[in-house]
């Protein structure tokens, strides 16, 4: 088990889990474009990751869990699963897979804002200004989606991005953000089986009573091998093997490393939907993309309530130490 819990193995499989994430936005983006929409394909994930996660935990030690506990994952599967991949899916159907990727950039300033209000982290100077640069990047972002759906909304038939969908992506950061805020320490507590199926299954539950007839209705037999690969894709790398490496990674580094690999997802979004002629990058995009970055650093350099507290408690110590990485908890 040590072997498996190494750092560098934790390390490979959070830039797994982020390749396959960054992965997922275009080839979604392009199946969502050749015969099926964005309630479908979330309907999808949910219900495959349901199927995978059951069947793979039969072949894994049976782990005692209490019914209270599948309660809260219940409810954590409203916001780390159906908020999230309901609000992503759809919004990526109607923006670009560019704007969907920096958006993404923006977790770590909204859990900053969470863990200050639900936590009690301190808001630093240097994290109030990371703030400000990513919320100014984000705005930079919906304002050029918004010229680009006022007069410009596609150069030569790419996608230049919606404002409505990049608002549904932001608001799926919000909602993963609360569910990592609030119920994130039951990842700790069970293993990463235990954890997805009963989440993946509560999802399922409450998305397919609303979906089933639209999903049945979708004209499966006109569908292309390509786009029924980039619809498995999205279940099986995009879903259930980017969650087991994403937890995989967090069973063994601080929060802040973890975070630090939601920066590769634009980039993999950025060089697949050019390569794929999904989408252009444009100048705004990098300016945007530059001011969320900058933001992101301030904040993940910042200190944390730990921090401080282990600073007021031994001075001496800490000032030895605060040339190292202080972000543990931020």
């Amino acid at each position: 088990m040590s072997n498996n819990r190494t750092p560098l193995l934790a390390h490979l499989s959070l830039a797994g889990a982020a390749v396959c994430w960054g992965l997922m936005s275009p080839l979604g983006k392009d199946a969502m474009q050749n015969g099926i929409d964005g309630i479908t394909l979330v309907s999808l994930r949910v219900m495959g990751g349901a199927i995978l996660f059951w069947l793979t935990s039969l072949f894994t030690p049976r782990e005692a869990i209490s019914r209270k506990h599948i309660a809260l994952l219940c409810l954590a599967a409203v916001f780390g699963l159906v908020g999230n991949q309901c609000c992503f899916t759809i919004g990526l159907s109607l923006t670009s897979p560019v704007n969907a990727g920096i958006v993404t950039t923006t977790m770590p300033i909204s859990a900053l804002l969470l863990s200050a209000i639900i936590l009690k982290e301190p808001i630093t100077l240097r994290k109030a200004l990371g703030v400000a640069l990513g919320c100014c990047g984000a705005v930079l972002l919906v304002m050029s989606s918004v010229r680009a759906a006022s007069g410009s909304a596609s150069v030569a038939g790419l996608s230049m991005g919606d404002m409505r969908g990049d608002l549904l992506c932001f608001a799926a950061q919000i909602s993963y953000t609360i569910y990592l805020t609030v119920f994130g320490w039951l990842a700790k507590r069970y293993n990463i089986f235990t954890v997805n199926k009963w989440m993946f299954l509560s999802a399922t539950c409450i998305i397919w009573p609303f979906t089933a007839q639209h999903v049945w209705q979708t004209p499966w037999s006109s569908l292309s091998a390509v786009t029924l690969g980039e619809i498995g894709y999205v279940v099986v790398g995009g879903t259930f093997l980017a969650y087991i490496l994403m937890i995989r990674g967090q069973q063994v580094l601080r929060p802040t490393v973890v975070s630090m690999y939601n920066y590769v997802q634009p980039i993999v979004a950025v060089i697949v939907s050019v390569v794929l002629g999904l989408a252009v990058f444009t100048l705004t995009h990098a300016l945007a993309v530059a001011l969320i970055f900058s933001g992101v650093a301030l904040v993940t350099l910042s200190k944390s309530r730990r921090d401080m507290l282990e600073q007021k408690q031994a001075p001496t110590s800490s000032s030895i130490e605060e040339g190292g990485d202080s972000t543990s908890e931020a």
